[in-house]
């Protein structure tokens, strides 16, 4: 009797913390809990996807980008609830300048989005936007996971999307930098997730890693996609929801979700001789 009343105890507390954790997601959803969200990268592609889908649901935003008039544009046609912050993410001074302008805002959910691509042999490739793409890629994005973890962890409660790529799974040759950059992104935030796991965290990380997108990031990059891109409002939408049940990894698209079970039972040399062949074809 008393190992039936155990697994009775154990099972009921299973089920309402899964109910919980399901009428949290639901509210969120339905916009019944209004949060402070702060989205890099949200002038242009997925940002101002995410931008959009969650104006809509009355959250209030502070959106961060470089460009000032495309910010103001936006902020104009969301209307209310939307703060802007004008910055070059690939400057550190800058970056941390915005944590310490949304600091006081208590941020709910951060939305690391910002980021771009080169193409090219590594030999070839311009070194200086190299480093500015490290620089956003990369150093931006672990300081402002850092800084605002911190602070989310102090309350028990937040959601950080991390968004890199379906390059984090793989050797990018032709695109060398950017692939390294965004397997960083996925390492720092499965790694951070296990920290938060064995805390007993309510803190949620994420990390977004979609195929190719119908994106700006193209022109950027210097590169079109040899096969039909997703469209940015599915990825956001997507997302959004996988973000709020508190999915670790996030693929948008069943050839994606193939694609990555391919770059795990293949052999890293046949991995990076395909990706090659791929890359050839994206070249611009």
């Amino acid at each position: 009797m008393q190992v039936f009343t155990c697994f009775f105890c154990i099972w009921l507390i299973y089920i309402l913390t899964v109910r919980w954790y399901t009428i949290v997601s639901l509210d969120i959803h339905l916009g019944v809990i209004l949060l402070k969200i702060l989205i890099t990268g949200a002038s242009s592609g997925i940002g101002l996807e995410f931008a959009k889908i969650l104006s809509k649901q009355e959250h209030e935003l502070i959106l961060v980008a470089r460009d000032k008039e495309k910010l103001q544009k936006i902020k104009q046609d969301l209307g209310k609830n939307v703060k802007i912050i004008v910055a070059d993410l690939s400057n550190e001074s800058k970056v941390k300048e915005v944590y310490v302008l949304c600091k006081n805002d208590k941020i709910d959910v951060l939305i690391n989005n910002a980021g771009f691509g080169d193409f090219g042999a590594f030999s070839d490739t311009d070194l200086n936007k190299e480093i500015n793409m490290i620089d956003v890629n990369i150093k931006a994005v672990h300081i402002l996971t850092k800084l605002f973890l911190k602070d989310m962890e102090s309350r028990n409660f937040g959601y950080i999307l991390n968004v890199a790529s379906m390059a984090a799974f793989s050797p990018g040759p032709l695109m060398a930098t950017y692939y390294s950059t965004k397997a960083y992104v996925l390492r720092l935030t499965t790694s951070v997730y296990e920290e938060l796991r064995r805390k007993k965290s309510n803190v949620v990380v994420s990390c977004l890693c979609p195929g190719p997108v119908d994106t700006n990031f193209n022109n950027v990059a210097n590169v079109h996609f040899s096969v039909k891109p997703l469209q940015s409002d599915f990825v956001a939408k997507y997302a959004i929801e996988k973000l709020f049940e508190k999915k670790l990894i996030i693929i948008p698209g069943f050839k994606m979700k193939l694609t990555y079970i391919f770059s795990k039972i293949s052999p890293i040399k046949l991995t990076a001789r395909i990706a090659y062949r791929i890359q050839e074809r994206k070249k611009g």
